[in-house]
């Protein structure tokens, strides 16, 4: 498992940037990961108990909690903060950001919902 070399919160809060070792950072919006959280609450505890998470266009990331040396904790500016982000699933969200959030968009479209942004 690779560890990040550096985590940087954006000044506007939106966007988590995520550096590993021999790669370029990778800009991850607070909405993508507020989406894709890996918590319970929002993955469940198998694949046909996944929410989707709607209406966090404007979510902000207010504080990074580290855990251990395998993950952090990002709290939300609406509260939601069960999720830990291991190093493993950061890598995962950076290296397939596209992809996921393409499958996101077309997932809302197919439930009719539509994004205020």
């Amino acid at each position: 498992m690779k560890t990040p070399s550096e985590l940087r919160v954006s000044k506007e809060r939106d966007a988590l940037t995520v550096t590993f070792p021999g790669n370029e950072p990778v800009r991850l919006s607070a909405e993508m990961l507020r989406v894709l959280s890996p918590s319970a609450e929002v993955q469940g505890h198998s694949p046909d108990q996944r929410v989707l998470v709607v209406g966090k266009e404007n979510v902000t990331i207010s504080n990074l909690e580290p855990i251990g040396h395998y993950a952090v904790r990002i709290v939300f500016s609406d509260g939601h903060s069960t999720g830990l982000f291991t190093w493993s699933y950061l890598e995962e969200l950076a290296q397939k950001r596209n992809q996921l959030w393409a499958d996101y968009l077309r997932e809302l479209q197919e439930k009719g919902y539509n994004r205020k942004t």
